[in-house]
């Protein structure tokens, strides 16, 4: 599963796949490799993802088009 959403929010806030390791507390592999969905995110990874973005798991997992 690849998780575009994931990218497109990180890019839409001009962040780096290395800042974004950082904020997760992961390396920039490990991120990169979540957004090619070559990793299974981790429920915790994906809570704090959502709440970084402001938007549901629901959204980031491609379940609904609505943000919140």
């Amino acid at each position: 599963m690849l998780y575009k959403r994931i990218r497109d929010l990180r890019e839409d806030k001009d962040l780096t796949q290395q800042q974004m390791g950082e904020i997760l507390s992961c390396s920039q592999r490990v991120y990169s490799n979540y957004e090619r969905g070559e990793l299974d995110i981790p429920t915790e990874i994906l809570i704090k993802l959502a709440d970084f973005h402001q938007v549901s798991v629901d959204y980031l997992l491609n379940r609904t088009d609505d943000l919140k």
